[in-house]
């Protein structure tokens, strides 16, 4: 895993592997540790692609678990890709409320995402 530091303030991390790393909690704790470890971030940006597919199922639970931990950790977290193959509006929902929120976004690219978590506070 590299990092590659981005922002303003230089406080958004991007997580650059090729690798799923978000399976599940311990795996989303391992991340946040290591991330803020390495950068002293406490933004995140991921790509969608390595964050695995039961997340996007909202009824295995794992999002909701996954994304309660950066809330309690006090880390905000975009995850990058393309949304648009998901049909499930429970999904469509959930990913409007969260990009309407303060913590966690979902959005199409990292430029994007560094301005939205650079305005976020």
């Amino acid at each position: 895993m590299e990092y590659k530091i981005l922002g303003k303030k230089n406080d958004i991390a991007l997580i650059i592997t090729d690798e799923v790393i978000i399976k599940d909690t311990q795996s989303a704790l391992d991340m946040i540790a290591s991330a803020q470890y390495e950068t002293d971030c406490d933004k995140l940006i991921i790509d969608k692609s390595c964050v695995a597919d039961e997340f996007f199922v909202l009824s295995t639970g794992i999002a909701g678990g996954i994304l309660q931990k950066f809330i309690n950790y006090r880390k905000k977290i975009a995850i990058v890709g393309d949304y648009s193959k998901y049909t499930s509006k429970p999904l469509r929902d959930f990913i409007y409320e969260s990009n309407n929120g303060n913590s966690i976004y979902f959005l199409s690219s990292i430029d994007e995402a560094v301005l939205k978590l650079d305005s976020a506070e």
